[in-house]
C-alpha cells in the first residue's frame, strides 16, 4: 500500500473495470450486472438534454454511455471521486484491484464505506471472504470509525457477547465478518423478506475486531470469524440463547 495514492493508476482500474462485459439477468434490460451500471437502459445528459440509451441492444449507445463514464473517470480529482460512480455490488472488487495504487488513508476510508453500501458484502462474487478479512487486517483502524464508535467500542466489556441473524440466503454463511452487538437487530434479519429464519450468538475478544459501525443503527461488528468462539443457535426467536462454550 503506497504512502501517497496513485491517482491515474486508480483511474486505469477503473476504466478497465468500465470496458467489461454488462452481464443479463432474468430481469434485463431493465437489471443487469456490470461495475458501472445496474440496468441496460439508462440516460445521459447530452447538450442540456437527456438521451435515452439503451446498452444492451445497441452498440452505438453502449459506446456513447462508456465515453461518458470514460469522461467523468478521467477528470476525477481524488479516488472518492471514482469510487462514487461504481455500482454498490462491485465496491468491494473496485477497492480489490485499486489497492496496490491507494494511501492506508483513502484505502481505509473507502473500505469501510464499499462495506455499508454492499447489501451482501459477506458474499460478493469477486472477493473472497480470507480477501475481505486481509482488507480489513490492513486498514487504518482509526479511519475505519469516528470517535464515538471508538469509544463504545472501547467500553464494551471483554469478550464481547454478539449476534447474527440469517435466512435462506445467508443460512450457510454464519461464520461471517458481520455481527451485531444487538439482538433484536439480528432478529429482524432473520425475518426480513418474510422470512422465518435463525438468530446465532457467539463470543469474540475485542483484540479480534475491525470494526464497532453504527452508522445504519445496527450496531455492527465487523470482525474476523475466524475467532469467534461457541457460536449457538437459538432455539426460540426473542429469548436469548444460551452459549456452549
Amino acid at each position: 500500500m503506497k504512502k501517497h495514492t496513485n491517482l491515474d493508476e486508480v483511474k486505469r482500474v477503473a476504466s478497465a473495470l468500465l470496458y467489461t462485459d454488462i452481464e443479463t439477468t432474468k430481469y434485463s434490460p431493465m437489471v443487469v450486472q456490470h461495475p458501472f451500471t445496474n440496468t441496460g437502459v439508462t440516460a445521459i445528459s447530452v447538450e442540456g438534454s437527456f438521451q435515452l440509451l439503451n446498452l444492451l441492444e445497441n452498440p452505438e449507445d453502449l459506446n456513447i454511455w462508456r465515453q461518458s463514464m470514460r469522461h467523468q473517470i478521467d477528470n476525477a480529482e481524488t479516488p472518492y471521486q471514482i469510487y462514487g460512480l461504481i455500482n454498490s455490488p462491485y465496491a468491494l472488487t473496485f477497492l480489490g484491484f485499486s489497492e496496490p495504487y491507494l494511501s492506508k488513508e483513502d484505502f481505509s476510508s473507502i473500505l469501510v464505506d464499499a462495506w455499508m453500501m454492499s447489501e451482501y458484502a459477506n458474499r460478493d462474487a469477486n472477493v473472497s471472504k480470507e480477501r475481505v478479512v486481509s482488507m480489513f487486517k490492513q486498514a487504518d483502524r482509526i479511519k475505519l470509525m469516528n470517535e464515538m464508535e471508538r469509544t463504545r467500542l472501547d467500553a464494551l466489556e471483554n469478550p464481547v457477547t454478539v449476534y447474527r441473524g440469517v435466512t435462506s440466503y445467508n443460512a450457510k454463511n454464519v461464520r461471517a465478518l458481520s455481527w451485531t452487538l444487538d439482538y433484536d437487530t439480528a432478529v429482524w434479519f432473520a425475518h426480513r423478506f418474510g422470512e422465518d429464519g435463525m438468530v446465532y450468538q457467539a463470543k469474540i475478544k475485542k483484540e479480534h475486531f475491525f470494526a464497532l459501525l453504527t452508522g445504519r443503527n445496527e450496531s455492527e461488528v465487523v470482525l474476523d470469524p475466524k475467532y469467534l468462539e461457541g457460536i449457538a443457535q437459538d432455539l426460540e426467536l426473542g429469548q436469548e440463547p444460551e452459549l456452549t462454550m
